[in-house]
């Protein structure tokens, strides 16, 4: 059984920085891909980051967070990390990680479906 937790949300200004943290505990292959989503109150989930480590290191990224979100992990401790800057008030929200146990190379990392495990969220609060 994987277990996920994360680490690291609170409450910031706009402009501010936050360093999520996600260890993943549990049997996987090497071959591994962690994400991060996130919910705002009366939102759909969105895809925030994710990384891969299956056929090499790759990460992607959405759109409203390129520039500003960096996502960095250790494949052998099945660890993530989000380094948020340049925070928004539109970033409040409850992240929330995610792991591939047996990721595939070149699987989509934007797709929320392909998780396999996930874990309890850290919210996050940017104030304007």
């Amino acid at each position: 059984q994987i277990q996920l937790v994360e680490s690291g949300g609170g409450l910031v200004q706009a402009g501010g920085s936050l360093r999520l943290s996600c260890v993943a505990s549990g049997r996987t292959s090497t071959s591994v891909a962690m994400g991060w989503f996130r919910r705002a109150p009366g939102k759909e989930r969105e895809f925030v980051s994710g990384i891969s480590w299956s056929g090499g290191s790759r990460t992607h990224y959405a759109d409203s967070v390129k520039g500003r979100f960096t996502i960095s992990g250790d494949k052998a401790a099945k660890t993530s990390y989000l380094q948020m800057n340049a925070l928004r008030p539109e970033d409040t929200a409850v992240y929330y990680c995610a792991i591939v146990a047996y990721a595939e190379a070149g699987m989509d990392l934007g797709g929320a479906i392909d998780y396999d495990c996930w874990g309890r969220g850290t919210q996050v609060t940017v104030s304007s």
